[in-house]
């Protein structure tokens, strides 16, 4: 059978702008989308060229993943649980783990997700009631992960289980805590549909429940009770979805630029005043991104949090100006950027929330 031929990013993001009004009218992502995403080029990005992927730095991923969000934030934000998966494989998994899922991944035979959730947990996810009880080589998993990017079309889940009595608790987790790979298919876990979102409402957000799924302790990620070493490492990573907020509020930025153009508006000063205040925030934002992904601060892990929370109010900011330049039909349902405005809001609320990330950044100031 022939190999499918590969999508450029251009291509994608075709497919993307063809798709994107239906997938946030119905509510879930459309096939064409996520066939198109593993199709693309972009998909083995984080995977290192020796596993048949592209090798990208951070810098990379967060320009593709801001670059996807310009058409469609919602696919943007499961691209981006991908490449987070892939980097943790990639730091954390064994020689065996690579060798036999990151291949699967760069070619997006397997879309990977993150299933840390859980309703009444709290963001910081130190209260689990996801458990995870180990016999010998077998790991029996239970307990519901909710706000699961993916749910449902993922193929591969990187789950948080309660694994031990928590002793101490991270910023970000606790002590007894473990990362699990978790196959979709495996018995013992099904997906569902979750709360009707307002915003990334093509972004498969469901639950994913576990009841008594048996797991091989070759799928351990990490060492057993360090999943909170590993969340504070992903800090410093320089992937932030601060990438997706860019993408969001320059497709914004975008769309009234073209309205405005189109209805004459570019006469007046004030619109185009208002215009390029508009092009300095994205840009501010972008820089701040950029820097989060070049890792060259003394302190990247705060830069990354920094760059989330910057970014996240820059695009909510940039949609609201957005609105009212276009005026009505800014706030109809089906106009872009009613649905830009709505996925804007939503990136604060992702993990760590931006709340989290001033907790996460000034509990240090209170014991200096």
């Amino acid at each position: 059978m022939a190999t499918p031929e590969r999508m450029t990013l251009d291509e994608l993001l075709r497919v993307l702008r063809r798709t994107a009004a239906a997938a946030d009218r119905w509510g879930e992502p459309d096939p064409a989308a996520i066939a198109a995403l593993r199709l693309s080029t972009v998909i083995g990005l984080a995977v290192p060229e020796e596993y048949g992927g592209e090798g990208g730095d951070a810098v990379s991923v967060n320009r593709a993943v801001e670059g996807v969000a310009t058409a469609d934030a919602s696919t943007a934000i499961i691209l981006a649980q991908h490449f987070a998966v892939t980097a943790r494989i990639v730091e954390h998994g064994s020689a065996e783990q690579r060798q036999n899922l990151l291949p699967r991944l760069a070619t997006g035979e397997w879309l990977a997700a993150s299933a840390w959730s859980e309703l009444g947990a709290g963001a910081n996810k130190r209260r689990l009631s996801t458990t995870a009880r180990r016999e010998r080589d077998v790991w029996q998993v239970t307990g519901t992960k909710s706000f699961t990017t993916s749910s449902g079309i993922a193929d591969l889940y990187l789950v948080l289980a309660q694994t031990g009595t928590v002793t101490d608790s991270a910023a970000y987790g606790s002590d007894a805590q473990t990362f699990l790979l978790i196959e979709a298919g495996r018995p013992g876990l099904t997906c569902t549909r979750g709360p009707e979102l307002t915003g990334m409402r093509g972004s498969a957000t469901g639950f994913v429940e576990l009841h008594d799924c048996e797991v091989s302790d070759g799928m351990r990620l990490g060492p057993e009770g360090g999943a909170a070493k590993i969340i504070s490492e992903v800090r410093a990573s320089g992937y932030t979805l601060g990438a997706v907020s860019v993408g969001i509020a320059q497709a914004a930025y975008d769309t009234v630029h073209d309205l405005a153009a189109r209805k004459g508006m570019l006469a007046a000063q004030a619109v185009r005043h208002r215009l390029f205040d508009i092009a300095v925030q994205v840009e501010t934002a972008r820089s701040v991104v950029e820097r989060a992904g070049r890792r060259d601060s003394p302190d990247p892990g705060t830069v990354t949090l920094y760059s989330k929370v910057i970014a996240s109010s820059v695009a909510e900011q940039v949609c609201r100006e957005a609105q009212q330049l276009a005026g009505s039909a800014g706030f109809t349902r089906d106009h872009p950027i009613d649905r830009q405005s709505r996925d804007a809001r939503a990136v604060s609320l992702m993990g760590p929330t931006n709340d989290l990330c001033r907790e996460l950044v000034s509990i240090s100031w209170g014991t200096a």
